[in-house]
């Protein structure tokens, strides 16, 4: 009863959704060469034969994903893979991991009846593998409909999300009925999924730790550093314009010591971040419109793709998402390429990794500006402190391979419909 009227909410919702979707184009934050695939409609034909379905929100589940897509494309040379997401860098940076005919990407339809059933009418996927948090009741109810083996994989949720979805569940039943296995990044977030009403799930770890190092184009690496030279920089990673106060606080109260190398978290808003640096009267520099780093500056890296460039060049760094509610950003990045990282009081999204780093030494907590004003200062004046802090994150960051076989073996029950692996590769 109640399912049947969120799918009748949504249904009426396609002209606000129309009206979102072109802001969203005129924001920069679709592709309007490619709208038609967020409305179900296909941007090329099914491959024959088997096709996966695997689907991640945004950026981050898709790298975490890429290296279980590489090994089922390896273990299974008939098989083709579809990648979905929701956004914009995702699908840019696919586009060059993938080799675009077993492995492609296309958006995520909105979850609107009848969008949902032209993408899975075109796409009959045989099998779905459905990463971390974001799920959608009507898609994956049409999924559950169509008895399509499908896992949740790499799954994530947040004590308040878990509180939200137990008490949307006297409005609509969760989808969770069309998850036949159910892997989550912990004992913790399992029992959440438990109690839920997902009995089966189990934890199996954090795919995150066996994803690659982020991407570095080695030439625009090298033209950065020549710019810096041995000028004191630190970092602010995927930065939220609710956070961003904080963090040219923190800059202010370092008295241009050092420059401040700002990454938000959505490039299109490197403008408006820019603009509230100036405000306070700090010397900004956009890297968007080809303007220099300078030294005790706040060089705004509003670029797509660059973030791994930026943790390597970079010796300090803070993960944002964590200064105010928003649950933070993968500390594993900034720990793979070898800088000393310090993140807020809001690491809901990778409580576990948090305090594991905290506890091995390899990061560090701050409070609020002042505290990280004054944890970058004291690693200004000690790079022997700044290089133990780097080596116990690469050490911990190293420590995790393991999980993408865990995975592999957990998804038999769903990988059945998918075929056999090859026999060259089973033996091997």
């Amino acid at each position: 009863m109640m399912r049947a009227l969120y799918r009748g909410l949504a249904a009426a919702s396609v002209p606000a959704l129309d009206l979102l979707l072109a802001r969203r184009v005129a924001r920069g934050k679709e592709d309007p060469a490619r709208l038609g695939e967020r409305k179900g409609r296909a941007g090329r034909p099914r491959p024959a034969g088997k096709l996966l379905w695997i689907h991640g929100a945004s950026l981050g589940e898709a790298r975490s994903v890429l290296p279980l897509l590489r090994r089922l494309l390896a273990s299974r040379p008939a098989l083709s893979i579809l990648v979905t997401t929701g956004s914009l860098s995702s699908a840019q940076m696919l586009a060059r991991e993938l080799d675009g005919v077993r492995a492609f990407h296309q958006f995520v339809p909105l979850d609107v009846p009848r969008w949902a059933k032209a993408f899975l009418d075109h796409w009959r996927p045989d099998a779905v593998l459905w990463l971390e948090s974001e799920l959608w009741p009507n898609l994956l109810g049409q999924v559950a409909e169509r008895r399509i083996p499908t896992a949740l994989v790499n799954a994530r949720i947040t004590a308040r999300s878990a509180k939200r979805w137990m008490q949307a569940r006297r409005v609509f039943a969760p989808p969770f009925e069309a998850f036949a296995v159910a892997l989550a990044q912990s004992e913790e977030i399992a029992e959440r999924l438990r109690a839920l009403g997902l009995g089966h799930a189990i934890a199996i770890g954090n795919l995150k730790h066996d994803a690659p190092k982020l991407a570095v184009d080695a030439a625009s690496l090298a033209a950065f550093t020549a710019q810096a030279g041995t000028s004191p920089r630190w970092l602010a990673a995927q930065i939220h314009p609710i956070e961003l106060g904080a963090i040219l606080e923190a800059q202010r109260k370092l008295g241009g010591q050092a420059a401040l190398v700002l990454v938000p978290r959505h490039a299109e808003r490197g403008p408006e971040m820019a603009a509230a640096a100036q405000a306070l009267g700090l010397d900004v520099r956009l890297r968007s419109r080809g303007q220099a780093f300078a030294p005790g500056a706040v060089y705004v890296a509003d670029t797509m793709g660059e973030l791994g460039l930026f943790y390597q060049a970079c010796p300090i760094a803070f993960v944002g998402g964590s200064l105010e509610p928003h649950g933070g950003h993968n500390p594993l990045e900034p720990a793979r390429a070898g800088a000393a990282l310090a993140f807020g009081p809001s690491m809901e999204n990778f409580s576990e990794l948090a305090d594991a780093l905290s506890g091995a030494g390899a990061a560090t907590r701050v409070a609020d500006a002042s505290a990280l004003a004054a944890w970058v200062a004291a690693r200004l004046v000690d790079p022997a402190l700044i290089a133990r802090e780097a080596a116990a994150a690469a050490a911990f960051a190293a420590q995790g391979a393991g999980t993408v076989e865990r995975v592999l073996a957990a998804l038999g029950p769903v990988l059945v419909a998918v075929g056999p692996e090859a026999l060259d590769h089973a033996r091997a």
